[in-house]
């Protein structure tokens, strides 16, 4: 179904950056620059939420609503439209993109307040926004990129908006230069769906141009590819899965390519909700399950995706126990949290990894908007170390991040529990066709631990700075704000506007029951017999299932390599395959239970540790390596930075710029002038030597034409 409204939800973020740009830098005032900001994703969420729940909404029907805005490329076999889609997937991101990041603009008016490039901020802030719109509703690879691109431009600029503090530049360009190496990955990744496929379109469509075939339909009715190590240069499926998942470790920090998000900490609280909490970095898990057509054919990619995704979130819980900026424990949780849902990808849980981006995106925006608002109230103070008893300076930002608090953790009945719980069931119960026999067990067991631990750090986050004794009162030596605080008073803490406080309780409420819209049928048959798995019916059309519909239980089957996987019958928009579900047996639902209390009681044991031991120690001093982030820069620096630099200068630099090329350059310069200091000798000034030079040229000219004439006599 082709509507021109699609066009309207990127298009008005994009203007309201254009007049903030050129009109908004001459006005000055932050009024007017806050309206037009928030006003143009305002414009975006009502389309948004119209155009995804009329009568004939994204979300009622299987077929997509198209926006054919012109033919941008065509080259051969090659077109690519700057056209847009919605369906159930891009659909739902564009629900929770516009709506959280219209909270976030609304909280930046309030916390941005009396910044000098206030403009600038939300022209930047705009951009992104069209840009993250266009990445989820391209209905190309190709335009997919130009978003993916534009959010990294978008992030360089945003990151790096105090860009007269080193910190910040340099946070902006570690942004700029990782994501680019995972780009190569992605790029790579299109370039090769083309060759083997003829098409970099999403959906299937009747074009001005004529019919444009999906990418995904070559894969119909193909088999998947054996789980070998081999195919992952084999130019098929695997090939193609495994370069996408390099373009989504660095744009959604995996390891290796995760370290620019916890620096990127350095551009403003609100940047750090909006692009590290609900957009940016989620990008990455939207492409993959945008592609998971091609996935289910990669046995052996999704067997990496699961293996760096768990090992992703492992290893960032345990930096972020010992992290003392409290915008720093937020983002190594969201590397963890994104490694929870790169793992149900990799298990074949896309719908559950879905689940958990959205339920992020509530809590995690609002415990980043609640720690600006700390920051704020405690005049630009990030260390947790100088913070304590807030929670009576700061009733409704406590309140709040309580709830998220609540949530990331995983207590019932807030919004986090049953997204994680659902991708730890999964991980569980995920079929042999890409979890070698048993391995499964052992992924959900280091889900389970860095639920603990996720626990553990955020209720000493809690704890640090609204429980205790007021430490922001005390004097530190070593205080680089010291001297402001001796000569301006004591540091009196407030809570924040409205502007801030409204999109906190807001987010709060999702935080709280945001996760009703994906209750497993496990927990919610204890209450009614039907499935009110909202999300997962929504998603089911739009999402490849395993060979025969497995994932959804716990039969396994032969390990990968033994035997060839069966055809896979990939999940179109237009097909009624991927509506079929797995029935759960009495005993599945039972196992899935018990283990949704086992997560309560992990969920629980975590807090209850991190109380006992950071409400009588707040500020106990935890391993150094977990502080210094197992040294994973200092290992780059040392490994990859310095001797590129080192390389650079010596090499490139003074070798071949000013050896070789300024050399040669320099050489020609001198022979040239040198050449003209022995022709000057010739212009003396002397009327003998002007006589003999004309004498000179006379005899020689004179001798050349004696030359011809004998030559012709003598034929």
């Amino acid at each position: 179904m082709e509507t021109n409204l699609l066009s309207l939800i990127i298009f008005a973020p994009l203007a309201g950056a254009a007049i903030n740009w050129f009109v908004g830098r001459r006005v000055r005032d932050e009024r007017f620059i806050g309206i037009v900001a928030c006003g143009s994703v305002a414009i975006s969420t009502i389309v948004a939420f119209y155009l995804a729940f009329n009568s004939h909404g994204a979300l009622r029907t299987e077929e997509p609503l198209l926006d054919h805005i012109w033919t941008w490329l065509q080259v051969g076999n090659l077109r690519a439209d700057f056209a847009l889609g919605m369906d159930r997937l891009s659909g739902t991101y564009a629900l929770f993109i516009t709506f959280v990041g219209l909270l976030i603009h609304i909280f930046a008016v309030g916390y941005m307040h009396g910044e000098e490039g206030f403009y600038r901020f939300f022209a930047f802030l705009n951009l992104f926004m069209f840009s993250m719109l266009t990445l989820v509703l391209g209905d190309n690879f190709v335009l997919m990129f130009v978003g993916w691109e534009g959010v990294g431009l978008c992030s360089y600029l945003l990151i790096g908006y105090y860009f007269d503090k080193k910190e910040a530049g340099d946070a902006a360009k570690k942004a700029f230069i990782t994501n680019r190496i995972g780009d190569w990955g992605f790029v790579m990744g299109i370039m090769l769906t083309f060759l083997l496929t003829g098409s970099v379109s999403f959906f299937s469509k009747q074009g001005p141009g004529g019919v444009v075939h999906s990418a995904f339909e070559y894969f119909a009715n193909r088999p998947a590819d054996l789980f070998t190590w081999g195919a992952i240069v084999g130019g098929g499926a695997t090939s193609i899965a495994v370069l996408l998942f390099i373009g989504a470790a660095g744009k959604s920090a995996q390891i290796p390519l995760y370290v620019w998000l916890p620096d990127a900490m350095a551009g403003p609280t609100p940047v750090s909700a909006l692009i590290h909490a609900a957009t940016m970095v989620t990008a990455g898990i939207y492409m993959i399950v945008r592609c998971s057509a091609i996935f289910v054919h990669a046995p052996t990619a999704m067997f990496i995706v699961a293996v760096i995704g768990a090992a992703t979130a492992l290893f960032a819980a345990t930096i972020g126990l010992a992290q003392n900026d409290i915008k720093k424990v937020l983002a190594y949780s969201t590397i963890s949290q994104l490694g929870y849902m790169f793992l149900a990808c990799g298990v074949g849980a896309f719908a559950a990894a879905i689940f958990h981006v959205i339920t992020h995106a509530f809590f995690k925006a609002l415990l980043f908007l609640g720690s600006g608002s700390v920051i704020h109230g405690m005049h630009h103070e990030q260390d947790m170390r100088r913070m304590g008893g807030l929670k009576k300076y700061m009733p409704i930002t406590f309140a709040t991040m309580c709830t998220g608090w609540l949530a990331i953790s995983g207590i019932p009945i807030f919004a986090g529990f049953f997204s994680k719980d659902e991708i730890l069931w999964k991980t569980w119960s995920a079929p042999g066709f890409s979890i070698p026999g048993g391995f499964n067990k052992v992924l959900w067991g280091i889900g389970a631990l860095t639920a603990l631990l996720t626990a553990v750090y955020m209720t000493r986050m809690m704890v640090m700075t609204f429980w205790g004794t007021e430490r922001f009162r005390e004097k530190h030596v070593e205080d680089h704000h010291a001297a402001e605080h001796d000569s301006h008073g004591a540091l009196e803490p407030h809570e924040s506007p409205w502007l801030m406080t409204v999109p906190l309780i807001v987010l709060a409420v999702l935080s709280t029951i945001g996760g009703f819209i994906g209750v497993p049928y496990a927990l919610s048959s204890l209450v009614t017999s039907q499935n009110v798995n909202l999300l997962e019916h929504t998603l089911e059309p739009v999402i490849a299932t395993l060979p025969g519909g497995v994932g959804h239980g716990t039969e396994q089957q032969s390990p990968p390599g033994i035997r060839e996987p069966p055809a896979i019958s990939p999940a179109h928009p237009l097909t009624e395959e991927a509506s079929v579900s797995h029935e759960a047996t009495a005993e599945e639902l039972n196992a899935e239970r018990l283990l949704a209390l086992i997560s309560v009681l992990i969920a629980a044991a975590g807090i209850g540790a991190g109380w006992v031991i950071f409400k009588k120690r707040p500020t106990m001093q935890l391993p150094r390596i977990l502080e210094n982030k197992y040294y994973v820069d200092e290992v780059y620096d040392a490994a990859l930075i310095h001797p590129i630099e080192s390389f650079s200068r010596e090499g490139l630099w003074k070798i071949f710029d000013i050896g070789v090329i300024d050399g040669l350059l320099h050489s020609i310069g001198e022979a040239v002038v040198e050449a003209g200091k022995a022709g000057r000798y010739l212009q003396a000034g002397l009327l003998r030597g002007y006589a003999a030079i004309i004498l000179f040229g006379a005899l020689i000219i004179i001798g050349v034409f004696a030359w011809f004439s004998i030559a012709a006599l003598a034929r």
